[in-house]
């Protein structure tokens, strides 16, 4: 007899301890996410909340929390810096000994200053940068020389990809100087064959010369959101999408609505890309995180081709 309640007790705490461990580990629901290296830590941004912009930190890309110095869980806090509402896709950049938070709000773009990547990112005047229109989804792209420029996203008959040259201080853009990029014209783009196409979530990086802009095409709500990249020898374009786009689908990962993220690097010079997937089969939001490596490619005759590594995709979790 003792020995079955001390067998029954040995089972029932190994399950208590096991339902509180899978308790622990939760998916982190962030949309449009992006993740800053800093001095040996990850911080992990993305849109989350109406009260502004949480961030999570981590030491090992496996295991995330709140970040130690942030306001109660946010780096930008509604009524500190521009915006009321929508506050959606934040960039974080360190740039002249301090951090920017480019982001989304009121449909409309504005950046934020900051002494630590966990924020509090403010603003002492709350204002929008100039442009026309509705825009969404910035990226600031550093290059060589100095110049500065502001990849995002104009709501112009459908999700339109610009860019526009910053000026040095980061206070606003360059006016005269917004170029478009990109729209949705590809057969995968828009799988919905809506009259309003989507591209959009930028990001651009720098290789070998070449300028690669990572965009996500379809509405977000579309099980066929996903990721693509086109290529130009100038940052202003003109830009060539890549003919076996999309690098990222729910065809290669296996989950609806993969996209919208960024690129980033770990200590050992890994490069990934983090984004959001469905919350599900049949339901779209909170959407969660997730991300997988990514890794140029050399190919004869032509730029070096990005890869995503598909198998290696995984979700990010909190305890």
């Amino acid at each position: 007899m003792k020995y079955l309640k001390k067998t029954f007790c040995l089972a029932l705490f190994t399950a208590c301890m096991t339902s509180v461990s899978m308790a622990q580990q939760l998916p982190i629901s962030l949309a449009d996410p992006t993740v800053f290296n800093d001095k040996g830590k990850y911080y992990l941004y993305g849109t989350g909340s109406n009260q502004g912009f949480p961030v999570l930190e981590s030491e090992d890309l496996e295991t995330w929390k709140p970040a130690i110095k942030s306001a109660g869980g946010l780096a930008l806090t509604k009524g500190e810096a521009f915006g009321s509402s929508g506050f959606w896709a934040p960039q974080i950049i360190s740039y002249k000994g301090a951090y920017y938070m480019a982001y989304t709000a009121n449909e409309q773009i504005a950046i934020a200053k900051a002494s630590d990547p966990a924020g509090p990112f403010r603003q002492d005047h709350p204002i929008a940068l100039s442009g026309t229109g509705k825009q969404i989804d910035p990226f600031l792209f550093f290059d060589k020389g100095g110049k500065v420029y502001l990849y995002h996203v104009k709501l112009q008959q459908g999700n339109r990809i610009f860019v526009t040259e910053m000026k040095p201080d980061l206070s606003d853009v360059i006016t005269g100087t917004e170029k478009e990029c990109i729209a949705g014209t590809e057969a995968w783009e828009n799988t919905a064959n809506s009259d309003w196409p989507v591209t959009e979530g930028p990001t651009v990086l720098k290789h070998k010369n070449i300028y690669y802009l990572i965009y996500s095409a379809n509405d977000f709500r579309n099980k066929d959101y996903a990721v693509g990249y086109a290529t130009a020898t100038s940052p202003l374009g003109p830009w060539k999408k890549y003919e076996a786009n999309p690098i990222i689908s729910r065809q290669t990962i296996k989950h609806n609505g993969t996209g919208h993220g960024d690129v980033f690097t770990d200590k050992k010079g890994t490069m990934y890309y983090v984004m959001h997937i469905h919350r599900s089969e049949e339901q779209v939001s909170p959407r969660i995180t997730g991300m997988l490596r990514l890794a140029f490619k050399q190919v004869k005759g032509g730029p070096d081709v990005l890869v995503a590594d598909t198998a290696s995709f995984r979700l990010l979790q909190t305890k």
